[in-house]
């Protein structure tokens, strides 16, 4: 029999409840945000975290080590004050305080993700551990309870490489490298990716001596090798020592959390302390997903369909787990979404290609839509150096460049951008390739003087100059303009 759902407040965390219109696994981003928006639409919701809301976002990965890129900003802008003329003097860095302000600013943002919150929004939450005993009921703790629908949110947590003999070292990842208490002498980081490239930076900026060990040719190996190149520029200025091309054979251990990586290229390097940010893997055992009838790939990723629907189709999932682009912000669009088709019945689908993502180094790499690497015919790609863009030049950060994908009517369907701030650049190239806009409607919009905005904004004044000099164009412009100077001159 169903419960009127005003009869059920948020403080009543009993699981007598039953059915509930939504059962919420993981209190992260997409658990949050799905949960929030079934009771928005007036679903009884419960939402099930084994830890702590807010996850890894909020604790481990976005906000601490951005909090962490602004002191290490700081500190590098201080080293660098020559270059405007302003001389400050030695720079000392103290890691505890540094640290304080990462905690700090975790605590400032914590409340907006807390139980209270959710409470007031009108999810009931549990702390405990869910795991599904049937298609339609799961043990919350060991007390079984039933659900309508579901949605599965438990994210994804630092993948570690079959490396002999790494687990003998203490070694660091994404989620525990928050706990130090000193600022490592020298820090190796294992994985040239975002994660691995911002904290490379950040504790170099800091004054650790770093080096990161990338198996692929290059530092971001997905992303344009231009962007690639001037990021791992700015990585060797700050002192980051690049070692790319060669993956890691075994690791030898010299002492609880010291040791030597050996190359495959019989290179040697060793470490005080040691990171590792190779990428990250779904959370998807021990939550009973087989009794479910909730089916995962060779990697342990949920299968989703186009409406982020499971096998079950009671079931849903949002999210890291799904395999698609692990971002907060894809996770909370996604949750949104699947929620939505859940208690409305609705066939919203997911667009992967529009998903914008970020490396919060300095400078930013920001990239979205189709690959600006070498695209194929019709497409063509237009560039624009930063050294033209004047917020640049007032602030000595000239090494960018702005790179579109087009087709042959002007569309834009990609953008790479590097530089200052290209995380609040990309939004607008998003929503020029989400709404089909043209190089010509970019053109056409007034932009603020002087923003790195620019970028994009001379990007595309500049193609639409190359498309008014093709030959037919300038014809039709020529003859346009002799018929008006005609008109204009009859009553000479």
């Amino acid at each position: 029999m169903s419960v009127d759902r005003a009869t059920v407040t948020p403080s009543v965390v009993g699981l007598h409840v039953q059915p509930w219109d939504l059962l919420v696994v993981g209190g992260g981003t997409a658990g949050i945000v799905g949960a929030k928006t079934a009771a928005r639409l007036g679903a009884r919701v419960l939402l099930v975290e084994r830890d702590r809301t807010g996850g890894d976002c909020l604790w481990t990965g976005c906000v601490p080590s951005k909090a962490l890129l602004a002191a290490a900003g700081v500190a590098a802008s201080a080293r660098n004050g020559h270059r405007f003329g302003i001389d400050v003097g030695e720079v000392s860095v103290d890691f505890t305080r540094v640290m304080n302000h990462v905690r700090a600013t975790i605590q400032h943002i914590a409340p907006v993700d807390s139980v209270e919150a959710l409470n007031e929004a009108s999810v009931a939450v549990r702390n405990a551990t869910a795991r599904f005993t049937g298609a339609c009921s799961a043990e919350i703790d060991g007390t079984p309870v039933r659900f309508r629908q579901a949605l599965i949110a438990t994210g994804a947590s630092p993948a570690v490489p079959s490396v002999p003999g790494l687990s003998e070292v203490d070694y660091l990842t994404s989620d525990t490298i928050w706990e130090l208490s000193e600022l490592p002498d020298d820090l190796v980081v294992l994985g040239g990716g975002s994660i691995g490239c911002e904290l490379g930076q950040a504790f170099a900026r800091l004054g650790s001596r770093v080096s990161v060990v990338e198996g692929a040719p290059s530092i971001l190996p997905r992303e344009d090798s231009l962007a690639a190149t001037r990021l791992a520029r700015a990585l060797v200025h700050d002192g980051v020592e690049l070692r790319t091309g060669s993956g890691v054979a075994r690791v030898e251990a010299t002492g609880a959390a010291t040791g030597v990586l050996h190359l495959e290229n019989g290179d040697r390097v060793r470490f005080s302390c040691l990171l590792v940010a190779v990428g990250r893997a779904p959370r998807t055992n021990d939550i009973g997903l087989a009794a479910a009838g909730v089916e995962v790939d060779d990697r342990g990723f949920v299968v989703v369909d186009d409406l982020l629907r499971t096998t079950n189709p009671r079931i849903w999932a949002a999210g890291d787990l799904t395999g698609h682009p692990q971002f907060t912000h894809t996770a909370g669009v996604h949750a949104s979404l699947a929620a939505s088709n859940a208690i409305l019945g609705v066939r919203r689908k997911v667009d992967l290609t529009t998903v914008p993502r970020v490396t919060f180094t300095d400078p930013e790499l920001a990239a979205v839509g189709l690959s600006t690497q070498r695209p194929r015919s019709p497409l063509r790609t237009i560039d624009w150096a930063h050294s033209h863009v004047d917020r640049a030049v007032a602030e000595g950060a000239m090494d960018g460049f702005t790179r579109l994908v087009v087709d042959k009517r002007g569309h834009i369907l990609g953008a790479t951008v590097v530089g200052p701030r290209a995380g609040e650049t990309v939004g607008e190239l998003t929503l020029a390739i989400t709404r089909g806009l043209t190089t010509r409607d970019l053109a056409g919009v007034t932009h603020a003087y002087p923003t790195y905005n620019d970028g994009p904004w001379n990007v595309a004044i500049s193609d639409v100059q190359d498309q008014l000099e093709r030959p037919g164009t300038r014809r039709a412009l020529g003859a346009l303009a002799r018929v008006r100077t005609w008109w204009v001159s009859r009553d000479d």
